[in-house]
């Protein structure tokens, strides 16, 4: 199986790891008068962090740059959907980061190695 964003296929899945961090928890605190400490008032799960790292793989200079210029584009600070190689949907994903290392080439061609950074904005 495929790993896709919004869809489009653009990373190696055989060098493919994501790291998912725990989701936050916002509260208010208040002193109320005549009460001895704070009322703290939970306000629920928030964002969490997910880390995508891995290997993009291209035939060409040409078409490598067409998959880096398609990630870049994602960070719009709409939302995406990720969907990993084991079937799991990662949803309302907003891109912070885009970072390319290490690109060389490769037996048929050329590779990189990337990382993305990813906020979850709404965490069921």
């Amino acid at each position: 199986m495929s790993i896709t964003l919004d869809g489009q296929n653009l990373f190696d899945s055989e060098q493919f790891e994501i790291q998912i961090e725990s989701s936050s928890r916002d509260s208010m605190e208040k002193t109320i008068c005549g009460l001895d400490g704070v009322l703290s008032i939970d306000k629920g799960k928030r964002t969490r962090k997910i880390k995508q790292t891995g290997t993009i793989r291209a035939k060409s200079q040409l078409k490598m740059n067409a998959k880096i210029n398609a990630i870049e584009n994602l960070i719009d600070g709409n939302s995406h959907t990720l969907i990993d190689d084991r079937a799991r949907e990662f949803e309302n994903l907003r891109i912070d980061a885009f970072k390319i290392s290490d690109e060389r080439e490769s037996g048929n061609g050329i590779c990189c190695d990337y990382q993305i950074i990813y906020t979850q904005l709404a965490v069921d």
